[in-house]
């Protein structure tokens, strides 16, 4: 299969579904945000005689909280998301203390907590920026690393840069379509998102490695007659293993998914998501964004309108 000579086809189902992407992440609610980065109190609440949800709504309200997210567990569970709770000062009681003894008494049951998670709003501001820091700081290293390895090879740098545009198209999409998952299947960006999103980070760039240095190697070997011939025939030489390895870690992912439980299930959806969009970036897009920029593509589309302009 000459991919080489398809480029322009796997350039425009990116852009669209980059451009799916920005605006499913522009429109209202593109992500949402759990409580590592918005702060606030989660507790899930087990009642022995369980009331209706709406019962609980009002006497939530009646307590100061009628912003609430109330959620139905299932067997008496419910799962309560609320702005951050107040811990104990001196002898006055937590207000999720309070909380327990008012609905214990509103409607005469006894309540367990299984669970209970609290982030303030400063930890969430700084939870956001340490994210992005992540990444930036992840991108340059990749940067920097590909360009020493392939110090051996003309314009080093260019791998480089069209790894990490590959790995911007990565993190982009997937974001995209995670949010679209949001609004449909109630997922939230939280800290495994984030674990997510690096995992997939090093996969797509550790794919892309494997056809750059394949390319180099031809490169150096004079397997084509020029760097498009050598980039396509590498694509051939290292296709079927990045197939494989990305079926296998399919698999093993849809497994948890199956088995796992709704714990991992935020970090799953963003692997299974990643790794078919870091597949795809590695074998059609990285490389063809290394042929375009060497043979002056871009610039001369770049160019374009400008000339077009002049006259």
């Amino acid at each position: 299969m000459d991919f080489v000579s398809r480029r322009n086809w796997f350039f425009l189902l990116s852009l669209i579904i980059m451009i799916a992407s920005l605006v499913s992440l522009i429109a209202p609610n593109g992500l949402k945000a759990g409580l590592e980065f918005t702060g606030g109190s989660s507790i899930t609440l087990d009642f022995s005689d369980s009331p209706s949800q709406e019962a609980l709504r009002s006497q939530l309200a009646e307590l100061g909280h009628a912003d609430a997210v109330i959620q139905n567990a299932g067997a008496g569970s419910y799962f309560i998301r609320t702005r951050t709770l107040k811990e104990a000062v001196g002898s006055q009681p937590s207000e999720r203390e309070s909380i327990i003894t008012a609905l214990e008494t509103a409607f005469n049951t006894d309540i367990e907590i299984p669970d209970f998670f609290s982030v303030s709003p400063s930890i969430a501001t700084e939870t956001v920026r340490n994210a992005f820091f992540i990444v930036v700081i992840a991108a340059l290293a990749i940067l920097l690393y590909m360009t020493w390895a392939f110090r051996r090879v003309p314009s080093p740098f260019r791998y480089g840069v069209s790894a990490i545009v590959a790995l911007i198209h990565d993190v982009l999409v997937v974001m995209g379509i995670f949010s679209l998952c949001g609004r449909y299947f109630d997922l939230e960006v939280n800290a495994m998102f984030i674990a997510g999103i690096l995992t997939i980070i090093g996969y797509s760039v550790h794919d892309t490695i494997v056809v750059f240095d394949r390319v180099r190697e031809n490169l150096i070997r004079g397997i084509g007659p020029n760097l498009g011939s050598t980039i396509n025939i590498s694509i051939q030489d290292t296709i079927g293993r990045s197939l494989n390895t990305s079926l296998t870690l399919l698999f093993t992912i849809l497994a948890l998914m199956i088995f796992g439980g709704p714990t991992i299930l935020d970090f799953l959806v963003v692997l299974l998501i990643g790794i078919i969009v870091g597949t795809y970036s590695s074998i059609w897009i990285a490389s063809q964004i290394l042929l375009v920029w060497e043979n002056g593509d871009l610039g001369r589309i770049i160019r374009r309108p400008f000339s077009f302009r002049g006259n």
